[in-house]
């Protein structure tokens, strides 16, 4: 029973559609009608809205973040990876949006922060640098996936690193839709020349 203290926890901070919310209040309209329909801050961004795009990912990052580093307080370090689960299920099957969510990008890297820093920098640099060169916003999360796959192995203990592999795993779950795109040179790129 107490693992299901860590992982309700990680499963409502995850499940706050921050993209959803934030673009309604700014007049930009219901996000999920446009571009992918995704309700994380990539789709955000193609409203043409820099700024509320950036506020869905820091938010989205903060609710993987926060439940992680309770759960850690409250009951330790395995229930600090269940309540990183739980965000990242919470993110992708919001019970507030009929459990059709997003792909858990943004709420992936603030679990990882909290549980294990330097793999979340990694992932960022990874992704930054791979969103930079090919401008694709799901090749950098499936490239930024695998490093910090393969970084658990030499960073952290046990089961941390089987959790971080099947964190991982989910990533190119949510994206397999992306890496039939990718495969078919069809994957929409990342406009960076949109005014916020």
């Amino acid at each position: 029973m107490d693992a299901i203290y860590p992982l309700i926890l990680g499963y409502l901070f995850g499940s706050i559609p921050f993209g959803l919310l934030l673009a309604k209040a700014a007049g930009l309209g219901d996000v999920r009608k446009i571009g992918s329909g995704n309700i994380g801050a990539t789709n955000v961004l193609r409203t043409g809205s820099k700024w509320i795009a950036a506020l869905t990912l820091l938010l989205d990052v903060a609710k993987g973040l926060v439940p992680v580093l309770l759960a850690r307080g409250a009951w330790g370090e395995d229930a600090a990876i269940l309540a990183a689960i739980g965000a990242l299920v919470g993110h992708i099957f919001p019970v507030w949006l009929r459990f059709r969510g997003g792909k858990g990008v943004a709420t992936y890297i603030g679990a990882l922060a909290g549980l294990n820093w330097p793999l979340a920098l990694l992932f960022a640099l990874v992704w930054l640098l791979a969103a930079l060169i090919w401008r694709m916003s799901s090749l950098a999360a499936l490239l930024a996936s695998v490093a910090v796959a393969a970084g658990s192995v030499v960073l952290v203990p046990g089961r941390l690193t089987i959790a971080l592999f099947i964190l991982s795993a989910v990533i190119f779950i949510t994206h397999r839709a992306n890496i039939a795109r990718l495969l078919r040179k069809q994957e929409p790129r990342i406009d960076f020349s949109k005014k916020a």
